[in-house]
């Protein structure tokens, strides 16, 4: 099976997760309240890869991260899906001003509220990441 690699970051801040409301016209998983991320492309690696995505969907940059774990989601979308192996890292320190570039929507989630994400692996991951890091 071939997996699409994909990296997803977990800000965490006062109790609560930053999520994304993805938008509409999304190829993969539309209108879903997940944890924001993106594919990883030829040539990155994943920190590569957190480094860019951070800047196209938040316009922040990582000033500390650490690797949490990896899953697998199998991304919707109208005509396929797409299985995801997800490469989740905690980015527990930021620079600039959280904005929604490519998402409908990002807002801060309570860490009492996970069961409000649409995907599980997300959920799973947060709690692995406050394990490992904040416990």
């Amino acid at each position: 099976m071939e997996f699409a690699e994909c990296v997803s970051f977990i800000l965490i801040q006062d109790g609560a997760v930053l999520v994304e409301k993805r938008r509409d016209d999304k190829e993969f998983d539309p209108s879903l309240l997940m944890v924001p991320g993106g594919h990883m492309e030829e040539g990155e690696d994943q920190l590569d890869t957190l480094a860019r995505e951070l800047e196209e969907e938040l316009n922040v940059e990582a000033q500390s991260a650490g690797y949490v774990c990896s899953l697998v989601h199998t991304a919707e979308s109208d005509s396929e899906s797409e299985v995801q192996r997800l490469h989740y890292y905690l980015v527990s320190d930021w620079q600039g001003d959280i904005e929604a570039l490519e998402a409908e929507a990002v807002y801060w989630l309570s860490l009492d509220e996970l069961s409000q994400l649409d995907a599980e692996p997300d959920r799973i991951a947060v709690n692995e990441a406050r394990r490992l890091y904040l416990s």
